[in-house]
């Protein structure tokens, strides 16, 4: 058993929710939140803190605001060398928070919080609800449409105002463009240079904001397939805004019925079941496929030696052209879905099939 674990994912998808029903059931445990003041200011003589609840289960609430911790942490757990001495949540990645990979080394694990997915609630809203509200809880489970917009506006405007000045210097009205965007060109490739011209910077700025993005879980990034191929293929990643509802209150999209046929609408699928391939196993090889001349499959996933190949459509009455199985050929994988919010799945051609998305990520759990 690790002596620490992190709980890391976005802000507001239920890291806390989790962490405090985890710890009705440890007698002996202390719960801070570094975003309240007299909780921070418990932590002002750590050393003298931790020494005094040593038998304690001390859960921390935000911890990329207080990374000078991690040394002291160490010690500690050094020094008593009890599992379950802390639980971490945190709204940055692994990479932003370096100092636990660097002083915590062989002490910690890693979990990962995403936001409620489509296929995991007892109740299986409409997949245009879900992609309307997006899966943050509050803004998925709120009474009304117009309350779950006002909840993701407010969001992303708590982000861009206070959570990322944690991390870079930056102007929060050039963030907001550059995720606009983003949120416009969802699924696309990324043009680094066209979104530095566009925001007057330079495209070496826009692929830090990039990455700053991705590292505090508010978009994707997909790698291109690399594989043995005699074609022509694209070799810049798709990016994907991590979240529907947050793609659209980015475009200002104000009821459901405003999705169908919005040139967003089929990338907010793959964006769904992109969410679900993720959360259903992280040692995923995750990729696209996209020759020069634009012939694409959305996603490619190697796992074991097995490669699975999967096409996405937001249609209940899905096709796929000549073209597709022609790049089937190509990649030659074990296995082809095309996807699509159907209620069951049928067969297309040998190892191929049309599925619903609970059907592909039972296949992917089998694997």
């Amino acid at each position: 058993m690790a002596h620490t674990t992190v709980i890391l994912g976005p802000r507001q998808c239920g890291k806390t929710t989790l962490a405090k029903e985890l710890l009705k059931k440890v007698p002996n445990s202390l719960y801070l939140d570094l975003e309240r003041p007299s909780d921070l200011a418990k932590l002002s003589a750590a050393e003298l803190f931790f020494r005094e609840n040593s038998e304690n289960l001390i859960c921390i609430d935000e911890i990329q605001r207080l990374p000078e911790l991690f040394p002291l942490i160490r010690s500690v757990i050094d020094e008593n060398r009890k599992p379950g001495n802390f639980l971490f949540l945190g709204s940055a990645s692994r990479d932003l928070l370096q100092q636990t990979s660097e002083t915590l080394a062989g002490r910690i694990s890693y979990k990962h919080l995403t936001p409620l997915l489509w296929s995991e609630m007892d109740f299986q809203p409409s997949f245009i609800h879900y992609m309307f509200r997006g899966g943050f809880p509050l803004s998925l489970l709120i009474d009304s449409n117009s309350d779950s917009l006002d909840w993701r506006i407010d969001f992303i405007s708590t982000f861009l105002e206070r959570d990322l000045l944690l991390f870079s210097s930056f102007t929060p009205k050039t963030m907001k463009n550059l995720w606009t965007m983003l949120a416009h060109n969802n699924g696309q490739t990324l043009n680094l240079s066209q979104l530095g011209d566009s925001l007057g910077v330079s495209h070496v700025m826009v692929r830090r904001y990039v990455d700053l993005l991705e590292s505090t879980f508010m978009v994707h990034q997909v790698s291109p397939w690399l594989g043995n191929s005699s074609k022509r293929l694209v070799k810049t990643p798709k990016v994907y805004v991590s979240d529907p509802g947050i793609v659209g209150a980015l475009l200002g999209i104000y009821e459901p019925e405003e999705l169908y046929g919005h040139p967003v609408f089929g990338s907010l699928w793959e964006l769904i079941v992109l969410t679900e391939i993720k959360a259903t196993n992280r040692l995923f090889s995750l990729s696209f496929y996209r020759t020069s001349n634009g012939n694409e499959i959305d996603f490619i996933v190697e796992y074991k030696g097995k490669t699975i190949a999967i096409e996405c459509k937001a249609s209940i009455s899905p096709s796929v052209t000549a073209g597709f199985w022609n790049n089937i050929e190509d990649i030659k994988p074990d296995k082809t879905f095309v996807v699509a919010p159907v209620s069951a799945g049928y067969p297309l051609k040998e190892n191929g099939r049309v599925a619903s998305l609970q059907e592909l990520v039972e296949f992917l759990k089998s694997m």
